[in-house]
């Protein structure tokens, strides 16, 4: 009987310790399957899986219409032999998705949730932006991965299919993805370095290099304590034709802080209830909120008031209290930076001075300024200030991040200022595009009705003033009116390029500028970007400061003469009861040689601009030019004709 039971018996101890020995190899307690491709990895491994999906309200027939919510998970794993620094994955979402939390990740774009990503987006790791290698910790899949739990809703996708993005890949710079491999609901890519790949500002540091933007803003830490720490911001404007005009800073706080103090800046909302009634009491329980400057999780910051610059207790700092005011540095390099600093204090379990965070979500936006994103904090070197005492040493910040933010092109009807095109040769002026920015959906007009040509007097005419004057050109034209009519421009700042004259030797413009809103613009720039042809004919401006920018072979920078530099509002007419209102006005005439350039076609688009910027937004073009009416003879076929009706008299007089 013995006998009969020791082959059970051992049998038995073999596959505990077979089932050991696997457990202690494959640590794979979530039960996901390991995909074969990830052993052979050398590089960046990433995944994107589809879990599962419920249908939501409102229930509709319309397949294509129907909500659904989802779940997915994303990883991003490093199977290199060195570290991942500040990874950021792109996920090629594409079937209307509306993402309402990414766990572990934040949105490169700065998009506040429900964010809708139907064309892909960024995301990048928080609070772990950077992945260990396995060598350095000994395998730890916490340490060498990152798993983002994501949660949306998605449109059109009927079961059982699945809705799968286009494509996922590592977007840091220096590495390639192929295809992604696409597996039922699971989708995987290796992504590996580029060996032609060549970081000119690599070094030995464990950080990554200062990014070039638009933009940058830097947050250093300057003092750190066990429960708060100061931090100064800088703003800095790097392109030549990007500025803000009272500008606002807004982020997000993503672990509980909140601003004690600041100084060379203020929040627009000082409310101390936040922190009373919210999380920060429970810890601080002794402590006075009331002189808290602000509570909120995502604070609005602005500039303080010139007035305010040499306060002792909110301002004092250098390139600070300017009323928002950041310009291009050939314009005046003081004011294209700006500073403030700011008192922090933490939550637990962040109660320890080397344990900083800093805000994510940034974004910066002006008055009538180019429309900025942002990317996330990136951990960089420490920042280096000169030492306050005078002496000829450095003071090296705690920690500093850099966040780099650029000037996105304005989207068709999402521009906020329009250009017009007229010229001496048609009576019929170009206006503006129809919503070139933006309609409302309650307007009863056309929004896609080609807008109707105008006579030159009514671009001094509010739109709502110029009907009766469009309507009786287009009669005098021989034109159809559509009906309904075409909506409004709805546009601020509307610029008007009218090819003046066109002589033997040169050519000229005039750039009218109009504002109609209520809203100065002080110390105002214009930037053309003309056609090759033009540029290098270009001789001089008149009533405005004009130069060349040196960053560009093809663009004017055109600014306010001193004294007038105030692009000023619209007014009231003489009679307000019956004379429409009266647009801010400036204007010039430029002036071209064609020395160089004898074949100018101006009647044919070289006499117009190509893009047109005001204060750093690219205005909306016209989608046509104005045609001459007839033919127009060229010099060298005038000659020929000479020579031909001489010839002709010649032999009828023989």
């Amino acid at each position: 009987m013995r006998m009969h039971l020791w082959p059970h018996k051992m049998l038995l101890g073999l596959c505990l310790l077979f089932a050991t020995h696997s457990a202690q190899d494959y640590d794979n307690s979530d039960n996901t399957p390991a995909i074969p491709a990830q052993d052979t990895c050398i590089g960046v491994f990433l995944t994107y899986t589809f879990i599962e999906r419920a249908k939501e309200f409102p229930h509709v027939k319309n397949a294509s219409a129907q909500a659904y919510a989802f779940k997915a998970q994303a990883t991003v794993l490093n199977t290199m032999s060195e570290n991942l620094k500040a990874w950021k994955m792109f996920i090629g979402f594409q079937h209307n998705e509306i993402l309402v939390n990414t766990d572990a990740a934040v949105l490169m774009d700065g998009l506040e949730f429900p964010a809708h990503v139907g064309n892909g987006t960024m995301i990048s790791g928080y609070p772990m932006s950077d992945l260990m290698n396995a060598i350095d910790t000994a395998g730890d899949l916490n340490q060498i991965q990152a798993k983002i739990d994501i949660k949306g809703t998605q449109f059109g996708v009927k079961p059982p299919g699945t809705p799968m993005p286009k494509t996922i890949k590592l977007v840091n710079d220096g590495f390639r993805c192929p295809v992604p491999t696409k597996k039922g609901s699971q989708m995987y890519v290796c992504c590996v370095k580029d060996p032609k790949f060549k970081n000119k500002d690599a070094n030995a540091t464990k950080f990554l290099p200062r990014q070039k933007a638009d933009l940058t803003i830097a947050y250093d830490v300057l003092q750190s304590y066990e429960n708060n720490y100061l931090a100064q911001v800088t703003i800095d404007n790097w392109s030549p034709l990007g500025r803000l005009d009272n500008w606002n800073l807004t982020w997000e706080w993503m672990r509980g802080e909140f601003i004690y103090s600041m100084s060379g800046a203020y929040t627009l909302k000082r409310d101390s209830a936040s922190c009373i009634y919210g999380q920060a009491a429970s810890h601080y329980t002794t402590f006075d909120f009331s002189p808290a400057m602000s509570c909120e999780k995502n604070p609005i910051i602005v500039d303080l008031p010139p007035e305010r610059a040499k306060d002792k207790d909110i301002g004092n700092l250098p390139f600070c209290c300017k009323n928002g005011t950041l310009l291009p540095s050939q314009m005046n390099e003081t004011l294209s930076k700006a500073i403030f600093q700011l008192q922090v204090y933490k939550m637990p379990p962040d109660l320890n001075r080397t344990i900083l965070y800093p805000p994510q979500k940034w974004n910066i936006e002006g008055e009538l300024n180019p429309t900025y994103k942002c990317g996330p904090p990136i951990r960089v070197s420490p920042m280096e200030f000169p030492d306050p005492s005078g002496l000829m040493s450095d003071t090296i910040a705690v920690a500093s991040w850099q966040i780099g933010c650029n000037i996105t092109h304005p989207t068709k009807r999402k521009s906020r200022c329009c250009v017009s095109f007229s010229a001496y040769y048609n009576d019929s002026v170009l206006p503006c595009n129809t919503c070139a920015c933006g309609c409302s959906d309650a307007m009863a007009c056309d929004p896609d009705a080609q807008p109707l040509l105008l006579p030159s007097e009514a671009l001094l005419l509010p739109f709502e003033n110029r009907t009766k004057k469009a309507l009786a050109w287009a009669k005098l034209k021989h034109r159809d009116a559509p009906n309904p009519l075409p909506c409004s421009d709805n546009c601020g700042v509307s610029i008007n390029w009218h090819i003046l004259s066109n002589y033997r030797h040169g050519w000229s413009a005039r750039v009218t500028l109009f504002n109609w809103k209520d809203y100065t613009f002080k110390d105002w720039f214009t930037a053309v970007q003309l056609s090759p042809n033009a540029f290098l004919g270009y001789e001089n401006v008149y009533s405005f400061n004009g130069t060349k920018l040196n960053t560009t072979n093809d663009t004017l920078f055109l600014q306010g003469l001193e004294g007038l530099n105030y692009l000023l509002p619209e007014t009231d007419g003489k009679n307000p009861k019956i004379d429409p209102r009266v647009p801010g006005k400036q204007q010039s005439v430029i002036s071209f040689t064609k020395k160089n350039t004898p074949d100018i076609k101006l009647a044919r688009g070289d006499g117009f601009p190509v893009k047109v910027f005001f204060d750093g937004v690219e205005c909306a073009l016209p989608d046509e030019i104005p045609q001459g009416h007839g033919v127009r003879i060229s010099a060298g076929l005038l000659r020929l004709l000479i020579v031909v009706i001489a010839v002709f008299l010649t032999i009828f007089y023989w």
